[in-house]
C-alpha cells in the first residue's frame, strides 16, 4: 500500500522532510525529535532517540487557571480485567516513576444537605469581532488570594433576576410559588458554597477567558480503569501533571445499578458515589487536590433520565403522589405509539422502540435510550427545580465543568423528533445564568452530537449565553473517514465551515473517548461530489477500520450493527485504529513506525485546530485494544469496553525510553503540545483558514495571530508526497527544525505533517 517494497534500505536517521534538492532519496520515517533536558528525567535524557538540530529552551511550567466548580454527577463503568500488555519492545531499562505524594488540601466539611426538598406542585447576530490586542501571556501566578465577597450572590442575582424569572414563568406559565422555591433554592446552594470556592469564583469573574489559553489540555479517563479509585486517581495526580494535562474529566461515577448502568449513566442517586469507587468526600478532596495543582475537574451531569432504581422512579412505580408526573407514564399505548411515529430511535438494534411496559404497575413510561432509564418530565418544574438542586450540591463539591449529558433531548413534545426543541435552549440558558449567579467559576459543557453549524444555538448569543463549549463531533468522525479514503476533500470543506464561525465559539476537540465512531458526515456533499452512496460508504469505513478492507492495518470492532441499514458504529483506541496493534502482533518494525507517524499525525492535527484538545487516558502511550470484555458476563455485548480497559502502568513505565513505541509516542506527543503551548500561533483567538496543497492527501491549514504566521501540511496517507503553498517565506519547522525560503515544493513521509513558522517583522 505504501509504493515502497523495501523499506530496509531506507537510511535510519533523518528529519520528517526535506526540501527537494537534496536528492537524497526517500528516508526512514523518525521519531519526532526530543532536545535533551525535556520532557525525560535527568536518568533517562541521554536515550533520548534524536536530538534537536539545537537544544529548546525550557518549556514553561503548564499550570491550568484554577476553577473551583462543584462536582457533575457522573457515572461508572465496572472495573474492566487488565489486559495482558501485547506490546513488542526492545530490552530497556526500566525507569523508576517518580510517585510523589499529592498534597491534598483540608477541607471544610460542608454542611450536608437533606434529600431534595419537594417542591410546591402547581402549577442574533454575532458582533463582528474586534481588533485584536496585545498578546495576552500564559499567566502562572494567581491574583492575590482575597475574602469572599458576601454580597456577590445578591449582586449576580439582581443583574439576572428579570430574565430568569420571565423564562422561568413562559416555560412554567406564570408560576410563581415553584419560581419562589427555586431562587430560595440558589439562595440555600450559594450559603452552602466553601470559601475556596467562593473565591475560586470570584477570580474567574475577573478572568473570564480564562479557559480559552492555549496551554489548556485535557484528558478523560475512567477512575476504576485508569486508578482503582478517586483516591488513587489523586494519588496519580503527578502523572497527570507530567503528562502536560490540567484539564481532567472523570467518566461518570454516581451511583447506579450493577448490570444496568449504562457505563454509569443511569444513575440511582445524584448525591452518592458508586461504593467501590469511594465516597462523596473523596471526591471532594480530589477536587481540592487537583485545584490546588491547577487542574480543572470535570464531571458528567445525567440530565434526560434516572435509574429506575432512582428514589422518584421507585416511588413512582409504587404510585405514590406527584412522583409519575416526574416522568412520562400513561395507561396504554395510544400516546406512546403516536410519539414513537416521529421520535427517531436512539438505539434501534439494542434497545428498539422509546417507551417501556412496566407489568407490575401496568403502565407504559418512556424510555429513549434503554428500557431502565427513565425520562425525565421537565414540563414539570418539580423535575428542574429539583435536578438543578442536584447540580448544585455536585458543583460545591469542587467540580469546575459541568458536561450535560444528552442536552438535545430534555424536552419532548407529542409530534416532533423530541430533538433539539426551542424549551431546550430556554433550560439551558436558565442553567447558564444559574451558574452565573451561584458558582460563577463554573464551566457548561454541552454533549451536542451534530454538525458545528447546527450545534451553534448552543452557544446561545453573545448578550444570552448558553454553554460555555461543545464537542466538535463531526470533525472528529470526519478525521478518521479521512485517514481511511486518503482524500482530504471533506475534511477541508468541514473545517471552513468551522473557521468560519464566530472565533468566540469554543470546540474541545478530540481523536476518541469513551464511546464509539458514528458516522454522521456530509452525505449529501460527498454525493455531490463523488457520487458516494451513504450506506455502500459506512460499510467501506466499517470494514477498513475492522481490518476486512485488503491492505487495512486497522484493528477496531462494530458496535450496534445493523445489517438492514448496513449502518454500525465503531470503536477501538486510537494506536489500534491507527495499525500499532496490527504492526505489534506482526513484529514489523517498519509498519510499527508508519503506525506510530500516523499516530503522532492525528494528534498533531487535533492539537493545530482552535479550541481544548483532549486526550482519552492511554493514548498518550499508544494503549492497544482490551479484548478482555469478551469473557466478562457484564460487558460482553457492548464492543465499547474494547477502548475502555484498565490502564497499563506497566507500558507506561516505559513512556521515557525513547527506544520503545511508548517512548516515542508520548515524548513526541508531549513535544507537540508544548510547541502549542509557547507558541502564540495557536491562540484561540488567530485567524485559521485551509489551503489548496497541490496534493489530494494533503490538508493544509494556516494560523496567523499578531504577526505570527502559521502553515500546517498533514499527509493522510501512506506514501510520500509532494505539496506546496504560495505563502511566501522564510518560513522555521517548529517540530523537526529547518529554515525555508518558501513552501513551493515540502515533501512529506507516509503520515508526516508539518508545522511552519513565518514571523513578520
Amino acid at each position: 500500500m505504501n509504493g515502497f517494497k523495501n523499506w530496509s534500505v531506507i537510511p535510519a536517521r533523518t528529519w520528517r522532510i526535506r526540501q527537494a534538492d537534496e536528492g537524497d532519496g526517500w528516508l526512514k520515517i523518525p521519531a519526532i525529535p526530543i532536545p535533551v533536558g525535556e520532557l525525560a528525567p535527568a536518568e533517562v535524557q541521554e536515550k533520548a532517540v534524536q536530538p534537536a538540530p539545537e537544544k529548546a529552551p525550557e518549556a514553561p511550567a503548564q499550570k491550568a487557571a484554577e476553577v473551583t466548580e462543584e462536582p457533575k454527577a457522573g457515572e461508572i463503568v465496572e472495573a474492566a480485567e487488565e489486559p495482558k500488555a501485547e506490546e513488542t519492545v526492545e530490552t530497556l531499562e526500566e525507569v523508576v516513576e517518580t510517585t510523589e505524594e499529592a498534597h491534598v488540601e483540608e477541607t471544610v466539611e460542608a454542611a450536608e444537605e437533606p434529600e431534595v426538598e419537594e417542591t410546591v406542585e402547581t402549577a442574533e447576530e454575532i458582533p463582528e469581532e474586534p481588533a485584536q490586542e496585545e498578546e495576552v501571556p500564559v499567566q502562572d501566578e494567581e491574583p492575590a488570594l482575597v475574602h469572599p465577597d458576601p454580597d456577590a450572590f445578591q449582586r449576580r442575582l439582581d443583574q439576572r433576576y428579570d430574565e430568569l424569572k420571565w423564562l422561568y414563568c413562559e416555560l412554567y406559565h406564570g408560576d410563581m410559588a415553584a419560581f419562589d422555591y427555586f431562587v430560595q433554592m440558589l439562595r440555600r446552594c450559594w450559603a452552602q458554597r466553601k470559601d475556596a470556592l467562593r473565591l475560586q469564583d470570584q477570580r474567574r469573574e475577573a478572568d473570564p477567558d480564562w479557559y480559552r489559553r492555549r496551554d489548556l489540555l485535557g484528558m478523560m479517563l475512567y477512575t476504576n480503569a485508569f486508578a482503582g479509585t478517586l483516591k488513587g486517581v489523586e494519588e496519580k495526580l503527578p502523572y497527570i501533571q507530567e503528562c502536560g494535562v490540567n484539564y481532567l474529566h472523570l467518566m461518570p461515577l454516581l451511583e447506579s445499578p450493577k448490570g444496568r448502568s449504562d457505563g454509569g449513566y443511569a444513575v440511582s442517586n445524584f448525591r452518592r458515589v458508586q461504593p467501590e469507587l469511594g465516597t462523596m468526600e473523596d471526591l471532594e478532596s480530589l477536587a481540592d487536590a487537583c485545584r490546588e495543582k491547577n487542574i480543572s475537574l470535570c464531571l458528567d451531569f445525567v440530565m434526560n433520565h434516572t435509574s429506575e432504581e432512582h428514589e422518584w422512579a421507585r416511588k413512582a412505580r409504587a404510585g405514590e403522589p406527584g412522583y409519575r408526573e416526574r416522568y412520562f407514564f400513561y395507561d396504554n399505548w395510544d400516546i406512546p405509539h403516536e410519539f414513537e411515529k416521529t421520535v427517531p430511535q436512539v438505539f434501534p438494534t439494542t434497545a428498539p422502540g422509546s417507551f417501556t411496559w412496566l407489568d407490575d404497575c401496568k403502565q407504559v413510561v418512556m424510555t429513549n435510550f434503554y428500557p431502565y432509564q427513565w425520562d425525565l418530565n421537565y414540563a414539570n418544574p418539580v423535575v428542574f427545580n429539583d435536578m438543578t438542586e442536584n447540580l448544585l450540591y455536585l458543583t460545591n463539591r469542587g467540580i469546575d465543568v459541568i458536561r450535560l449529558d444528552a442536552v438535545p433531548y430534555i424536552w419532548k413534545q407529542l409530534g416532533t423528533t423530541c430533538r433539539n426543541l426551542p424549551q431546550v435552549h430556554t433550560l439551558v440558558r436558565m442553567m447558564r445564568m444559574v451558574c452565573e449567579i451561584v458558582c460563577p467559576s463554573v464551566l457548561l459543557l454541552g454533549e451536542v452530537v451534530m454538525e458545528p453549524a447546527k450545534v451553534v444555538p448552543y452557544f446561545g448569543s453573545p448578550e444570552k449565553p448558553e454553554c460555555h463549549m461543545l464537542y466538535n463531533v463531526t470533525t472528529m468522525a470526519t478525521t478518521w473517514h479521512t485517514l481511511a479514503t486518503g482524500d482530504v476533500s471533506l475534511l477541508r470543506h468541514q473545517m471552513d465551515t468551522v473557521c468560519a464561525l464566530p472565533r468566540d465559539f469554543l470546540f474541545l476537540n478530540y481523536l476518541r473517548c469513551h464511546d464509539d465512531i458514528g458516522w454522521g458526515l456530509d452525505y449529501p456533499w460527498l454525493k455531490e461530489h463523488f457520487g458516494t452512496d451513504e450506506v455502500t460508504h459506512k460499510k467501506y469505513l466499517n470494514d477498513w477500520f475492522t481490518g476486512k478492507w485488503p491492505g487495512s492495518d486497522s484493528r477496531g470492532e462494530l458496535y450496534n450493527d445493523d445489517p438492514r441499514l448496513g449502518d454500525a458504529r465503531l470503536c477501538g483506541t486510537t494506536a489500534s485504529l491507527c495499525g500499532v496493534e496490527a504492526a505489534d502482533y506482526e513484529k514489523n518494525p517498519f509498519k510499527l513506525e508508519r503506525a506510530i507517524a500516523c499516530d503522532l499525525m492525528l494528534h498533531a492535527w487535533m492539537l493545530t485546530q482552535s479550541g481544548i484538545p483532549v486526550l482519552y487516558s492511554g493514548d498518550e502511550v499508544g494503549q492497544l485494544n482490551d479484548y478482555s470484555y469478551h469473557h466478562d458476563g457484564e460487558k460482553w455485548d457492548d464492543s465499547r469496553y474494547i477502548h475502555r480497559g484498565n490502564f497499563q502502568w506497566d507500558l507506561a513505565h516505559m513512556r521515557h525510553d525513547g527506544e520503545t513505541r511508548q517512548g516515542k509516542q508520548f515524548m513526541g506527543l508531549r513535544r507537540l503540545e508544548q510547541i502549542r503551548a509557547d507558541e502564540p500561533a495557536f491562540d484561540a483567538r488567530a485567524n485559521v483558514w485551509t489551503f489548496d496543497t497541490g496534493c489530494p492527501h494533503v490538508l493544509g491549514v494556516g494560523r496567523w495571530y499578531q504577526g505570527r504566521k502559521l502553515i500546517a501540511m498533514f499527509n493522510f496517507s501512506d506514501q510520500f508526497v509532494t505539496a506546496s503553498s504560495w505563502e511566501k517565506g522564510p518560513y522555521r519547522e517548529l517540530v523537526y527544525g529547518g529554515d525555508f525560503d518558501d513552501l513551493g515544493r515540502v515533501e512529506l513521509f507516509p503520515y508526516g505533517f508539518v508545522w511552519m513558522l513565518h514571523t513578520e517583522d
